[in-house]
């Protein structure tokens, strides 16, 4: 999965933005654990001090407060945070594709990419399988290539389908 969360233009940094903005630190908030809110808010306080320092020290200010958030919010899903990255990385079709559907209140048009290129994967995959099935007998290495071609069909469809009932976050 795409780390989203940790560019330059991803949902904590421009949580972070609006709450530099607004002085309300609420909206960045929700990208941490609750265990995490205390370090979060005491480092937005520093830097709305620092922020009145003039325009260099708020840059420096604001650029740590969106690493500590970035971090904190990394923390809270298990993994390592690894610095910020720029803006602008193409993360794929599905994510702003899933972000507009989020902001009309309509999941169809992620679905049926999602459903498109999941039938378009699996078909490949089963017609590989099927494509070797018929070998001799006698023929281990047409045997091992239809076993690897079976397997990969079936074990990518079991975790597919553990990963989308699992109700895990990320």
């Amino acid at each position: 999965m795409a780390p989203h969360c940790d560019t330059m233009d991803g949902p904590v940094v421009t949580a972070c933005k609006t709450a530099l903005k607004t002085g309300n630190v609420n909206y960045v908030l929700p990208f941490v654990p609750k265990d995490a809110e205390e370090a979060l808010s005491q480092a937005f306080n520093k830097v709305q001090k620092a922020r009145e320092l003039g325009a260099d020290a708020a840059e420096v200010a604001d650029t740590w407060f969106f690493e500590t958030a970035v971090r904190l919010h990394r923390e809270g899903e298990g993994a390592n945070y690894t610095g910020l990255k720029p803006a602008g990385l193409d993360w794929g079709p599905v994510v702003p594709l899933a972000e507009k559907d989020i902001e009309k209140e309509d999941p169809t048009d992620t679905i049926e990419f999602l459903k498109s290129v999941l039938e378009e994967n699996m078909l490949e995959k089963f017609r590989a399988a099927i494509s070797k099935k018929n070998y001799q007998l006698d023929d281990v290495d047409a045997a091992r290539g239809y076993t690897e071609a079976m397997l990969h069909f079936v074990l990518s469809s079991h975790h597919l389908y553990k990963y989308v009932i699992s109700g895990k976050l990320h």
